[in-house]
């Protein structure tokens, strides 16, 4: 992606142009970058993500977009695009979500989603519950150095550590990398209580270096679902930064698996 930096306000803000129109880009972590539209161009009704950025003459240079920088966050976006679905599934205080495990989307369907395409749309209620976001690679080993000794001793999962602690070509093929991301998964659910996995979790999230950026109303984060490259996909998961201590409202998120859906 080619793009121009300038500095505003002292912080170092890129443009790229994209349908004819000049976005603001800013990089405040260490992976993926943020958008905006210029402030001039700002409505109340403001889409520019679907009405430009998924435009068909430019969907397909934004979605590798998408592919290069692994997480593209896109600020004060309104949508009523029909293709949207809710986030479903909820936490209990003795039991974890599945979404709060580290995954793919579509993690079943025979081919995964590209890009899954996860919002927070303007609603009454503001979100506490964060969405941790990091490359697979990284989530899977902050996996593996964060278990508790106990657990690490099971099976092959010390001499695997042993093969990601040395150089890249005998890390384990990346085919292998789901079974084992499994395995360590059921392990923790097994032999962790409730709150303990989702301590070990927030511990992965730090390890992994995670997005974990409060949501916005209005803020849509498109994240690179299956690269070709199965190293540079990207994985999410719902995060509690906190124990679960209350049953308050937390506002409400939709997604939909933008490359599949025309």
């Amino acid at each position: 992606m080619k793009t121009e930096r300038t500095d505003a306000l002292n912080c170092e803000i890129e443009t790229v142009e994209l349908g004819g129109e000049n976005f603001q880009i800013t990089r405040p972590h260490d992976f993926g970058i943020v958008i905006n539209r210029a402030a001039e161009l700002h409505s109340c009704d403001d889409d520019y993500l679907h009405q430009v950025l998924l435009r068909k003459d430019v969907r397909n240079q934004f979605l590798d977009i998408v592919d290069e920088e692994g997480l593209v966050v896109c600020k004060h976006v309104r949508s009523a695009e029909p293709t949207y679905r809710k986030v479903r599934g909820k936490s209990s205080y003795g039991k974890l979500s599945q979404a709060e495990y580290y995954h793919h989307d579509g993690c079943s369907c025979p081919v995964k989603p590209r890009v899954v395409e996860i919002r927070m749309p303007h609603q009454l209620v503001t979100r506490n519950i964060a969405t941790a976001i990091a490359p697979f690679r990284s989530v899977l080993v902050a996996m593996l150095r964060t278990l508790p000794k106990e657990i690490l001793v099971h099976g092959e999962l010390q001499p695997t550590l042993d093969q990601f602690s040395r150089s890249a070509a005998e890390h384990p093929p990346v085919e292998n990398w789901d079974r084992i991301q499994g395995r360590i998964t059921r392990l923790v659910r097994r032999e962790l209580d409730a709150e303990s996995c989702r301590a070990y979790f927030r511990r992965v999230d730090e390890q992994a270096n995670a997005y974990v950026e409060p949501w916005e109303m209005g803020e849509s984060r498109l994240i690179c679902n299956n690269h070709k490259n199965l190293d540079e996909t990207m994985q999410h998961r719902r995060s509690y930064r906190t124990p679960k201590t209350s049953t308050e409202a937390n506002g409400s998120l939709v997604k939909r698996w933008t490359a599949e859906e025309l």
